[in-house]
C-alpha cells in the first residue's frame, strides 16, 4: 500500500496536484484500490487555488496518516508560503519520513526553503528557473521535464507533473503498471498548434 499526500494551499496551481492525483488514484484503482491519495492543507476548510478552483482537503498538517510520498505543487501561492514557517517546517519534517518527495513547478521553491531540494538537481517552471538558481545551493536543470535526484523528484510546470507521477508509479509498482495507468487515463499527448510549426498562412 502506498499513501500519497498532496499538499494544497491558497494559490496552488490546479493541475500541479490534480494531474498527479489522477495518476495516483488511477494507479490505485488498477491495484484493487490498494493505495490512498490525500489532499492536505494547513487548515480545515476550502482552499482556493491559482485559477479559482476550490478544493476541500482531506486532512490538515496535524492530522494526516504517515505518508510514503509527499507532493508539493507550485503556483503563485508559493511566493507567500515560502515565508510561512508552519508550512515550511511541516514540509521539512514530513519529507524526512517519506520514501519519495516530489515537487511540481514552483513547488521547488518551497522544497528549497524547507531543505529537501538543497544541494540537489531540480526542475521547475521555465519562467522561474533563474530565480530559483539565484537562491543558491541548488542546480536547476533546464532541459528535462522531470529530474530525479536521490529520493527527490521535481518537474517543470503544470502538465510535466503528470510525466513525473507516471515515472514515480513505475518506480514504485513497475513499468508495465505505469504503462497501464497511462493507457487508462489516455495520456498520449498530441498537442495542436505546436510552437515550432510553420504558420498555416
Amino acid at each position: 500500500m502506498t499513501t500519497y499526500g498532496l499538499l494544497t494551499f491558497d494559490g496552488a496551481e490546479e493541475l500541479d496536484f490534480a494531474g498527479p492525483w489522477e495518476v495516483f488514484t488511477a494507479s490505485s484503482m488498477l491495484r484493487d484500490h490498494a493505495d490512498t491519495a490525500l489532499l492536505i492543507a494547513e487548515r480545515p476548510g476550502v482552499v482556493r487555488c491559482n485559477k479559482g478552483m476550490r478544493v476541500l482537503p482531506d486532512h490538515t498538517l496535524d492530522d494526516h496518516p504517515p505518508l510514503d510520498v509527499l507532493l508539493v505543487p507550485g503556483g503563485n501561492g508559493t511566493r507567500r508560503e515560502v515565508s510561512n514557517p508552519v508550512l515550511i517546517d511541516w514540509i521539512r519534517k514530513t519529507a524526512a519520513g517519506t520514501a519519495w518527495t516530489a515537487g511540481v513547478c514552483t513547488g521547488a521553491l518551497l522544497l528549497h526553503e524547507a531543505g529537501p531540494a538543497r544541494g540537489r538537481r531540480v526542475a521547475t517552471h521555465y519562467l522561474f528557473e533563474d530565480t530559483l538558481q539565484a537562491r543558491g545551493d541548488i542546480t536547476v536543470v533546464r532541459d528535462a521535464r522531470y529530474v530525479v535526484d536521490g529520493n527527490l523528484i521535481t518537474s517543470q510546470g503544470v502538465s510535466a507533473g503528470i510525466d513525473m507521477a507516471l515515472w514515480l508509479i513505475g518506480r514504485l509498482h513497475g513499468r508495465d503498471h505505469a504503462r497501464a495507468v497511462r493507457r487508462y487515463i489516455q495520456y498520449e499527448p498530441a498537442p495542436p498548434y505546436l510552437a515550432d510549426e510553420p504558420s498555416a498562412g
